[in-house]
C-alpha cells in the first residue's frame, strides 16, 4: 500500500510521463493516472475513439496480439487494454468506446 510512500517514490512513473510527453506529444491526450498503490505504473486511458488507442499502441510498439478485448456496462462499452514496459515503468494503455456509437458509424460508412 501507500503507507510511508514519499512523493519521490513516484519518480519512475513521473519520469516516464515526462518522456511520453516529449516523445509522443502529437498523439491524442489521454487521461493519466498515477497511483500510490502501484507506484511504478502509469495508466493512459482514452475515451470515445479506439483509433486513438491504436495510435498510441502503434507508437509504443505494443503488439496487437497483446491487446485484451472485453465488453462492460451491460454490453454498451468495449474496452481495449494492453500493458508494456516503458522507461522503467509499467505502462497500461486502455481504450474505451461506446459500442452503440461504433455500430452507427459502421452503418453509415
Amino acid at each position: 500500500m501507500s503507507k510511508g510512500l514519499a512523493f519521490e517514490d513516484l519518480a519512475v512513473p513521473l519520469r516516464t510521463l515526462r518522456l511520453l510527453a516529449a516523445d509522443f506529444g502529437c498523439l491524442p491526450a489521454p487521461e493519466v493516472r498515477l497511483s500510490t498503490i502501484y507506484p511504478n505504473r502509469v495508466e493512459l486511458a482514452l475515451f470515445g475513439d479506439l483509433a486513438e488507442f491504436e495510435a498510441w499502441r502503434e507508437a509504443l510498439g505494443a503488439a496487437p496480439e497483446d491487446v485484451n478485448y472485453r465488453v462492460q456496462g451491460d454490453g454498451r462499452t468495449q474496452v481495449l487494454r494492453t500493458t508494456i514496459a516503458y522507461s522503467g515503468a509499467e505502462l497500461e494503455l486502455i481504450g474505451y468506446s461506446d459500442i452503440h456509437a461504433l455500430a452507427q458509424a459502421e452503418a453509415t460508412a
